[in-house]
């Protein structure tokens, strides 16, 4: 599962106590890969607005990955940041591990880079 996956995934547990906390998703033992993939400046520059950077920023930070706290202001200028914003969201994938909801402690089993965001019934 790439990075920019997890941007827009949060919790949806019926219950979930929290709200506020049902995202980002927090990470625990996970085994990441990095996967060459093809860098698209303008893809990545459409991209920046539908982001959540500071989810993001705190998911990298946490995974031991750099990224600027802000964004730059003209990012389709600095090189730079568009490699690092290439490298975190689209070339560092998720293979193994589990995401866990902050809100309520539901955990969503990462396998083989594919999120396992189905619910039991009595949590729908």
């Amino acid at each position: 599962m790439r990075l920019i996956t997890h941007n827009m995934l949060k919790c949806h547990v019926r219950n979930c106590t929290d709200p506020d906390k049902q995202f980002p998703l927090r990470f625990e033992n996970a085994e990441l890969e990095q996967i060459e993939a093809e860098r698209n400046d303008e893809f990545l520059v459409r991209m920046i607005p539908r982001l959540d950077w500071p989810a993001l920023v705190k998911t990298a930070t946490a995974l031991g990955i750099a990224l600027p706290a802000s964004i730059p202001e003209t990012p389709s200028e600095d090189d730079d940041f568009l490699q690092k914003l290439h490298t975190t969201i689209l070339e560092t994938h998720v293979k193994e591990g589990s995401m866990f909801c902050d809100g309520c402690g539901h955990e969503y089993k990462i396998t083989n880079g594919i999120p396992n965001m189905l619910l039991a019934e009595h949590e729908i």
